[in-house]
């Protein structure tokens, strides 16, 4: 077997034992009444109500992503080692790089979809909009296309589950996430009153965008945990995933204030921040909220900043991974 075959087999096997696990259902839908609970909820600011839930919707997203990552990412790698089933794996003539990247993959993968059912979801309920007035039609297109999309995936999954004992959870979601993206295509050919309308109408690629940039980090999370559990046991694994997740929001405020000389520091403690800040993931850079609701542009400039930012971190925590599972015992 070549080296890109079981680097494909560890990927595959790793994204079916992540997709499996009824955390990422429970999280899923949990997230969903959430998404679709903010919108009325946002009907109460007075202002405007639609810049309000896209705020909250993309926050619920981002923060049910990073959940998902704490619990998953930490789970695949350092269960393997603690319960040595690792051994079947690096005793054979499988490079220890090849197992720590395929890890990320198969574990990135299921993030992957549990991210695009999320961001589905959210978009349905963004081109229904908040309701502005007790007169504003509710957007039926929205509303049948996509509760038909999630009864028919879980009937789906409970089909599948009930005649040939596979996961629940898994052909739920996987079953859930084309048929949203049909059921999401086809409400942007219709307004709340089934007229048909050009799809740039109520398309949002600034939201797209933004989401985009959300999968990114997601992607560095993954990263952080598989570098983590190397050394680190689960619980620890996932402080350390929760601590870089909190700390990366934060260290524009923490530490932007010392390293653009706001604040007079020592020429130590000025060395100290400046590594500090340019160690940590910053995932401000990743959140564009505000740029939405702002209803300003996310420049294509922006872009092809924060996506080689974003791989740079990738390969640079895969890299460490891979440094410290070399000399790890897991014999």
């Amino acid at each position: 077997m070549s080296l890109l075959e079981q680097l494909l087999a560890i990927a595959r096997n790793t994204f079916l034992e992540s997709i499996r696990q009824p955390i990422v259902l429970v999280i899923c839908a949990a997230a969903t009444i959430l998404i679709v609970m903010s919108n009325p909820f946002s009907a109460w600011t007075m202002q405007d109500d639609q810049r309000m839930f896209v705020d909250i919707g993309l926050s619920t997203v981002f923060i049910a992503t990073a959940i998902l990552a704490s619990f998953i990412s930490t789970n695949v790698l350092a269960r393997e080692i603690e319960n040595r089933t690792v051994l079947t794996v690096v005793s054979k003539p499988v490079p220890r790089p090849a197992f720590v990247v395929g890890k990320f993959l198969g574990v990135s993968g299921a993030m992957l979809m549990a991210f695009l059912y999320l961001a589905l979801v959210f978009m349905l309920v963004e081109v229904h909009g908040t309701l502005q007035t007790a007169r504003d039609p509710m957007h039926m297109p929205v509303i049948l296309f996509g509760s038909g999309a999630l009864i028919a995936s879980i009937g789906v999954g409970a089909w599948i589950n009930f005649f040939y004992g596979r996961s629940f959870a898994a052909w739920t979601l996987t079953t859930a996430v084309p048929m949203l993206g049909l059921a999401y295509l086809l409400s942007l050919f219709f307004d709340a009153e089934w007229v048909s309308v050009p799809l740039s109408k109520q398309f949002e690629p600034e939201i797209w965008k933004a989401l985009f940039l959300m999968s990114l980090a997601m992607l560095v999370l993954n990263a952080v945990a598989i570098a983590a559990s190397t050394r680190l046991g689960q619980v620890l694994t996932l402080t350390v995933v929760v601590g870089v997740f909190v700390l990366g929001l934060l260290s524009d405020w923490m530490l932007g204030a010392q390293v653009s000389g706001r604040v007079e520091v020592s020429a130590a403690w000025m060395a100290f921040f400046q590594t500090a800040r340019a160690a940590l993931p910053n995932f401000q850079v990743f959140w564009l909220s505000d740029a939405l609701t702002q209803k300003k542009p996310i420049p294509t400039d922006y872009m092809l900043v924060a996506v080689p930012y974003a791989l740079a971190l990738v390969t640079a925590l895969l890299g460490l991974a891979t440094a410290m599972f070399q000399r790890r015992e897991v014999g």
